[in-house]
């Protein structure tokens, strides 16, 4: 007597999606307090397998992994007084430029570099809202940005900050996202003001996070748990043939 094995194919997908669902979790939380992070979902899909020409008894629904978006909404902004450190209070991301073309980021902890170059954590260059690198040669003076992003350094305007927005972004290394192609993201106009000396926290909730990757832990014991029945019944329907 043999045990039909699809169902155990099926629990195994949903196990796999289980695994899927702790990385993101796992992720989230390891990002809490990284500056400007923005919390991932798995969204999953179902995938009907009809077998044996549309027997009843014989229809499988399968968990599929769909995609992973990036949930936009805006995080608590803390007091830093620093003075390049930016936040974006609505949408949008700071332009970057990195060894690997622009990215875009939240986080708006920027430093001077050697050169009087406005630089991010990484050490890439801000850039300005024509592409160009931001350059404060004169340290006398204060530093002021506006709420639309333009800097002045005493009286004299240094250059605005290029914030965009997309209609769907991805997560890439370091903090930094880039337009999701796979989603045919669009550039879309960015609403929001800059607020100096201050810093965009993550918007991922700890305790809901926590609370997440428990039952996230609990989904993949519930399908092994279950992989397991199935196997030991296997055996013993395979012991009753025996008899």
């Amino acid at each position: 007597m043999a045990l039909n094995f699809q169902p155990i194919y099926v629990l195994a997908s949903g196990g796999e999606r289980a695994i899927e669902n702790l990385n993101v979790v796992s992720n989230n939380l390891a990002n809490i307090n990284t500056p400007g992070f923005k919390k991932l979902m798995l969204r999953e899909m179902s995938q009907y397998l009809p077998e044996n020409k549309g027997d009843s008894s014989h229809l499988f629904v399968f968990p599929r992994f769909n995609d992973t978006p990036v949930m936009t909404t805006q995080g608590n902004l803390i007091k830093t007084d620093s003075i390049l450190d930016f936040a974006i209070f609505g949408d949008g991301f700071f332009a970057v430029e990195t060894p690997n073309g622009i990215k875009y980021t939240r986080n708006g902890h920027f430093l001077r570099n050697g050169e009087g170059y406005i630089v991010d954590s990484n050490g890439n260059y801000v850039l300005n809202s024509q592409g160009k690198r931001i350059q404060i040669a004169d340290t006398t003076h204060q530093i002021k940005v506006l709420n639309d992003g333009t800097i002045y350094v005493g009286t004299e305007n240094v250059g605005k900050l290029m914030i965009k927005n997309f209609s769907a972004v991805r997560p890439d290394s370091e903090s930094y996202y880039i337009p999701d192609t796979q989603k045919n993201a669009v550039e879309i106009p960015a609403k929001y003001s800059v607020k100096q000396g201050y810093l965009e926290q993550s918007n991922v909730n700890g305790i809901k996070a926590m609370i997440e990757l428990i039952n996230a832990q609990r989904r993949f014991e519930i399908y092994g748990n279950l992989m397991r029945s199935l196997d030991q019944m296997e055996q013993k329907s395979n012991e009753i043939g025996r008899a």
